[in-house]
């Protein structure tokens, strides 16, 4: 798709307004989306929020078979058209926060999920995603820059806060390039980034257990641990961490998050 510095109206898209889309409509971006996904023939790809086609088109034309999950039903109808005789893609109706992305994962091949998320839903979905580490092999999405931004924050920085410890607890993340408002079809008013994730193995604690601890702790950022971690763990078992009561939770390590966690409920 040519890239177009005007914003299309609702009804050239065949999108709903309701769910707040910005098409990505830049080709330079899209093909360095592409090139940092680096699809291999026949190999199957995990689209969220496919749009108009623009990067499925591209990762097709590389040979990759994608399974698409797309919640509009208008822009389903239009790639069910627009790619009508393409048997390597399969566009699913449905929402990605309630879609079973296990169904998709054949052993002993594991997923890869790309997509632009919605920025209304990118939160909450990642963290849905983290829970499916040991089915996944690699994500790479396009998220606002601010969301990208804490989620590869480290202790003591301002961005650093709950999505920082839940992602990087599962997956080692990095921003893999910067997207201005201009490159997507309406343009959003922040800036974006591509962001990769690697999943590792899992901390033994569980997620329920550490998102938990995590939560607790930064209920109330700026107050120090003694009044929120310190009434479910005493302060031997903080110390033995080297976590002090008069720490914040921005000064906790992702590894010390874990700690506890594995130590929640002795």
């Amino acid at each position: 798709m040519a890239a177009n510095s005007r914003a299309p109206s609702a009804a050239s898209t065949g999108a709903r307004k309701r769910f707040g889309q910005h098409f990505l409509i830049d080709a330079r971006i899209l093909d360095e989306l592409v090139a940092c996904i680096s699809p291999r023939p026949d190999e199957l790809l995990v689209e969220i929020g496919p749009g108009r086609g623009a990067l499925t088109s591209r990762l097709l034309d590389k040979g990759a078979v994608i399974h698409a999950i797309e919640i509009d039903r208008d822009l389903v109808h239009a790639l069910s058209i627009r790619f009508a005789s393409e048997a390597r893609l399969q566009v699913h109706l449905g929402d990605a926060l309630n879609f079973d992305f296990r169904q998709l994962a054949t052993a002993p091949h594991k997923l890869r999920i790309v997509g632009n998320l919605p920025y209304n839903i990118s939160t909450p979905l990642l963290l849905r995603l983290l829970k499916l580490e040991d089915a996944v092999e690699e994500m790479c999405f396009m998220l606002q820059k601010e969301v990208a931004e804490r989620l590869v924050a480290t202790p003591s920085q301002a961005d650093y806060g709950r999505l920082s410890v839940m992602t990087q607890a599962f997956c080692a993340a990095s921003i893999a390039f910067e997207v201005p408002p201009t490159a997507f079809a309406p343009p959003p008013r922040v800036d974006s980034c591509v962001v990769v994730f690697r999943p590792h193995d899992a901390p033994k604690c569980g997620f329920e257990k550490l998102e938990s601890v995590v939560a607790t702790a930064f209920a109330h950022r700026r107050k120090m641990l003694r009044h929120t971690l310190g009434r479910r763990f005493s302060a031997e078992t903080l110390a033995a961490l080297h976590i002090s009561t008069t720490d914040r939770p921005e000064n906790v390590t992702v590894a010390q998050y874990v700690a506890l966690a594995s130590r929640a409920g002795d």
